[in-house]
This record gives structure tokens, sequence and C-alpha cells, in this order.
């Protein structure tokens, strides 16, 4: 087989890149080891940035975005028993978030993908790159266990393909610079049939530890509690959950998380994650592949978009106008937006988590922190500003 570009992974970064391409008349295959089925259910949340917005309508699919999405123009900050709004849309020039869940985004971005006549291989095993520091790189895999081994000739191969796909593993490692921290808790998100127990999201700090609620559709609410991140589900029983997500959530006021039935539960740890650089040859990583956020900043699916967003701008490029400039800094572009999310991912985790060895004095100066963000107006505005999403820098 020959393409233009050889994309291995269809996760947000795998797909928004071909359609990207496609708008442009640059052919690519998709090539992804997991299901149809699998991709599209596999259960993550989705705060999507205002940059991301844009891009899902300027490429015609935010239609059922529109439809069962959730515009905010704020979220609250919770501490002391007392919430804290901080303003999106005035303090940032009108743009908002959208929630709208990860896989809902992957089922748009298939559909439309496949209804378009484009090429994505699912369930494929085997993949390995070849040659991609030549001009004529090549991916060969297969399409079930024991079939025969395919290859696809390209003139590019965008790595999507996760933390644990083989992309990465493509660039030597003498090259390569790893960055890496894990941290010491965890994230126990349940799935509640309910209806919404905030009309914005609301990020709490309690002596307990971090809560999270947020939203999945009128019927079905997501919420989160910190726990430690060696710990199991199976201690936690729904009268458990419900017990701390009211004792952290509680205010002076007497609010209550709206309770339902529990439908999914899990823990997921929290880590950072940065690989430099992001290119090497004709490979360019792409999402969960080069960089990973904690949650706390609802960074992941945008950071995946936005490499996306750079990544086509470079290849469209090259072949319009026979340049290499946006290619060879594809890495560099990208990667100061990305330690920018890494950055703010952080500072939200160590503002709003309890960490095993915070001092009495070191509590009282998160708290202090949080109070400040709150009440300055220079706070509010690098909260807001980070949150809705930070331009990509395209003369970085």
């Amino acid at each position: 087989m020959r393409t233009q570009v050889a994309i291995v992974g269809a996760g947000p970064a795998g797909l928004m890149l071909s359609h990207l391409l496609a708008q442009a008349g640059i052919a690519s295959i998709v090539l992804e080891s997991r299901t149809r089925q699998a991709i599209e259910e596999t259960i993550r949340a989705g705060v999507l940035e205002q940059g991301t917005v844009d891009v899902m309508r300027e490429l015609g699919l935010a239609d059922r975005m529109e439809q069962i999405g959730e515009r905010h123009a704020g979220i609250e900050f919770r501490f002391r028993s007392r919430g804290h709004r901080i303003p999106l849309r005035d303090l940032t020039n009108g743009k908002e978030v959208t929630i709208y869940a990860q896989h809902e985004v992957i089922k748009d971005l298939v559909a439309a993908r496949l209804a378009q006549g484009g090429e994505i291989a699912f369930g494929v095993s085997g993949v390995q790159l070849h040659d991609v520091d030549s001009a004529r790189p090549r991916v060969t895999f297969r399409r079930s266990p024991d079939g025969p081994e395919e290859e696809i000739a390209c003139d590019f191969i965008a790595g999507c393909d996760g933390f644990h796909g083989p992309s990465r593993q493509s660039i030597p490692t003498s090259l390569r610079r790893e960055y890496h921290k894990t941290f010491p808790m965890g994230w126990l998100g349940i799935l509640v049939e309910a209806p919404p127990s905030s009309a914005e999201l609301i990020y709490c700090n309690h002596d307990r530890g971090f809560a999270l609620v947020s939203t999945r559709s009128p019927e079905v609410q997501r919420m989160y509690i910190q726990v430690d991140a060696a710990d199991d589900i199976a201690n936690w029983s729904d009268d458990r959950i419900w017990t701390e997500l009211r004792t952290r959530l509680a205010t002076d006021d007497g609010w209550a998380p709206i309770e339902g039935p529990i439908i999914q539960k899990s823990i997921v740890g929290m880590r950072s994650f940065v690989c430099s650089p992001m290119r090497f040859g004709r490979l360019f990583l792409a999402g969960d592949a080069a960089h990973i956020v904690p949650p706390t900043g609802a960074k992941g699916l945008n950071l995946a978009v936005s490499d996306a967003r750079v990544l086509a701008a470079a290849i469209v490029e090259f072949y319009r106008q026979n340049k290499t400039d946006l290619l060879y800094r594809y890495s560099q572009i990208c990667l100061r937006r990305v330690w920018k999310a890494e950055r703010f991912s952080n500072a939200m985790t160590q503002m709003l988590h309890r960490f095993p060895e915070h001092t009495p004095f070191e509590r009282e100066i998160q708290l202090a922190e949080l109070d400040y963000v709150t009440s300055s107006p220079h706070g509010l505005a690098t909260i807001a500003e980070n949150y809705v999403g930070l331009p990509i820098e395209w003369n970085a």
C-alpha cells in the first residue's frame, strides 16, 4: 500500500489529524490495535477547550457536540466549605469550555471519517515502524494475529499510539529525553444515574482530600474523590463513596450532591510525562505518545488536538509550498504549549489535593493560595485563560 501519511493510533490525535489532512486533500491511513467498539466505549471525561470546539465546528463535526454537549461559562473552586466561582467567559473575552466526553468525540470522528471514505484499519497487530529517519518510511502490520504481514509506504508517519505504542520507541534512546512524575494519589471516579448536582464543574479542596463534581448528560453525572493511588476499588462501597462525597463537598449553606445508582466506578492513577523531541526524521509523535498530564487541568484531549493541528499545518505546507520550516519546528511549537499545560495541570493538582507529606504549615499555604487565586483579579484571570486553553504559538 502507498499513502502520504501513515497514522498509528485512532485516538483523538490520530483521528483529528486524518480529518485535517483530508480537508486539505492529503491521503492517510489510520492503524488501530483496538476494535472500533473498544475505542468508542472507553469511558473518559471530556472538557473541551474553546480551540478544540472551534476545530470541531470548522471540520463540520460538531452536530452531536452542539446537541448533547454542555457549554460552561465558569467553574467553581470550593474550600473551607465555601464556593468561589471563576467566570471563564467574562475573563477571556467570551471563551468557554464544553463538557463532551472523549468517547463521544471519538464516535464523531470515526463515523465522519468512514463516511468520507477514509481508511481506518481496526484490530491490527504487530505494528512496526521502519526507516523513519529516511525519506521513505514504512509501517508493517497484520490485520489479524495469524494474517499476512502488510506494508504501508508513506512520506510521513504520525505516531498517535499512546504511551505504550511502538512509535516513541522508534526514536533512539540516545536522542530522546523523557520526563516523568508520579503522584501519590489516584482518582476514584463514578458514573451515577442522577440529574446534575451543579450547573458548572466544582473543584473541591477538603481536609479529607480532593473532590470533583462534573457532568456527562442530563441523566448521568461524573464525580471523583481523591484516594490513595494503591487503593483497591473493592474497598469502596457505594455508601462509603457517597459519605465521602457529602463530607468533602458540604458547604455552610447545606449543599449536597444529588445521589443515585452508581453504574460504574474505578480508580485511576495520576502522572505526568513528556518526551522530547516529538520528531525524529519523518516520524512525528502526537497525543499520549508524547505527553501525559494529570486530569486536574483537563488538558489531555486538548493537547492531542493541538498537536494534530500543528502537524497537519506542517504537512500541508510541505505539499502545497514545498516548505519544511513547520516540519522542523513541530516539536518546538508543540512542546512549548505542552510544558505550559503541564505547568497548569501540576499547579492545579498541587493546589487542590492533599499530599501525605503536607505539614500543618503547608496546608495553610495551600489554602492561602486558593484564597489568593479566587479573590485576586490576576489570580482569577490566570486560572481562566489556562482553563479555556492557551493559543498555539506558531513562532515558538
